[in-house]
């Protein structure tokens, strides 16, 4: 098979499965609402972990050990902040039964970002290495489990339907695809990786300005320390990819 078939079979595996929140399916409402703070959980250490283990060393082995790099985080992380507030006026415009939890938009947002970045990451391996490409598919592949998981569970909290969590998580993993396709063609003529900082950024202020507020404040002691536990999990998950 040629590079470019590797590209686009990699990447397609990985976008399939953001459906693995189809699972959920499987569990009545009240099982469901118990295990949806979890999911928040795993996927806020999930972010970190991607942001300060994996996103921002990449960025400055890069870059090197310069301003630039945490400038983009900056950026990254102000601009997310500055969407949050739009979509805060936005919702607050509309009527009650409309409301949704603007955060459930920016993890669409930050996650199409981070699919695009995996398809960059996967593509460029593969073109240097076919074998390197295949390592670096299963790691993201392993990576992408906790976090699409984590993800679908905070649409649901959010106060999304199932149905069009599963859509738009799908839709927005096919980001990974276009990725694949983007470093097969213009890898050499076009330097993207100033995206890494930026979602570093974003992973960190979704993750700490929204996900892990609604699991910090859990009334009872036993379940606030099994959030903690998930949450170290997502962390350590990722730690251990590195």
């Amino acid at each position: 098979m040629n590079t470019f078939f590797w590209i686009i079979i990699s990447t397609l595996s990985i976008s399939i499965i953001s459906i693995l929140g189809i699972i959920t399916f499987l569990f009545n409402e009240k099982i469901l609402k118990r295990i949806i703070l979890l999911l928040v959980a795993l996927s806020a250490g999930a972010l970190l972990g991607g942001a300060f283990f994996h996103l921002i060393p990449e960025s400055i082995e890069i870059f090197g050990i310069n301003n630039n790099v945490f400038l983009y985080i900056i950026i990254g992380f102000s601009i997310f902040f500055l969407l949050e507030q739009f979509i805060h006026w936005h919702h607050c415009h509309k009527t009650p039964s409309e409301h949704k939890e603007p955060f459930t938009y920016l993890v669409i947002m930050a996650d199409t970002i981070h699919n695009f970045l995996d398809g960059i990451i996967i593509g460029s391996s593969f073109l240097i290495d076919i074998k390197l490409g295949i390592t670096t598919w299963i790691v993201v592949a392993l990576h992408e489990i906790p976090q699409e998981l984590g993800d679908f569970g905070v649409l649901i909290h959010g106060g999304w339907k199932k149905t069009k969590a599963l859509l738009f998580n799908f839709i927005s993993s096919l980001s990974v695809v276009l990725g694949g396709i983007v470093s097969y063609l213009f890898l050499k003529e076009k330097d993207v990786f100033f995206l890494l900082p930026f979602a570093a950024g974003s992973f960190i202020y979704i993750a700490s300005s929204d996900l892990i507020p609604e699991i910090k404040t859990h009334p009872k002691l036993k379940e606030g320390l099994l959030h903690f536990l998930f949450f170290i999990t997502g962390v350590f998950f990722i730690f251990l990819l590195k």
